[in-house]
């Protein structure tokens, strides 16, 4: 019952419905430095580990320890918007969630996804669980990204994995005559689903960039919890 209650309470799913990314799909959240692009992908990842999926979270720019700091706040944040919720079942069900996320720092000429496969290859090769999504925290979209997403492309088929991945717009870009940031408009036609993230006075404006029929719902969000204002 919990975990049905915080799925319904989380900000992802009612902004994007209970449908996740088809197996080999691709999810971008776009905003420029500092207003929300990791946490909104935190909120991602927790949705599908309570619906009893594994999560792997690659970060570019944040620690292991740091990492884990960001899972635990939205955690916390979400059972805050339930109500009241018996702190022994908040923290059992961390604990139950705990094995299935795990953590992986590397810097950006270290990644590959050829160290991706080779990791998923000895989960597999091991009899362990396999994850359900990836997401990619801090690749740099500012420089040509299309080879190394053709390739990750072929890995989220080979494995049936879902993938997410930040995305990092500039404040003084215009968008693009296709109504993007730039650093999407270059390969946006890899993308299911895009997000992007704009401060609106006091809250963060959620605007569906792609996502079928929802392109161009609006949303706000309170940036220090992340749920929906």
């Amino acid at each position: 019952m919990l975990r049905k209650d915080l799925i319904q309470k989380s900000p992802v799913v009612q902004i994007l419905g209970n449908e996740s990314l088809g197996e080999g799909g691709f999810g971008t959240v776009i905003s420029r430095a500092g207003v929300g692009k990791t946490q909104f992908l935190v909120q991602i990842a927790i949705s599908w580990l309570l619906e009893g999926k594994k999560v792997i979270h690659i970060s570019l720019d944040e620690s292991i320890d740091k990492i884990n700091v960001r899972y635990k706040e939205g955690y916390n944040n979400l059972i805050e918007s339930v109500g009241y919720i018996d702190p022994q079942k908040a923290t059992r069900l961390w604990e139950d969630l705990g094995p299935c996320k795990f953590g992986i720092t590397c810097q950006e000429n270290t990644f590959s996804p050829k160290n991706i496969r080779d990791y998923l290859v000895s989960l597999k090769k091991n009899d362990l669980e396999m994850p359900s999504m990836i997401v990619i925290d801090g690749l740099d979209f500012d420089r040509d990204c299309s080879f190394l997403l053709d390739r990750l492309s072929e890995l989220a088929g080979e494995f049936s994995l879902a993938m997410w991945f930040s995305m990092k717009s500039h404040r003084k870009e215009a968008f693009t005559d296709n109504g993007f940031p730039l650093q999407l408009d270059k390969v946006q036609e890899r993308f299911n689903k895009a997000v992007y993230l704009q401060p609106q006075e006091d809250k963060i404006e959620v605007v569906i960039m792609k996502d079928g029929t929802k392109v161009n719902e609006r949303h706000l969000i309170d940036p220090a919890t992340m749920m929906l204002a």
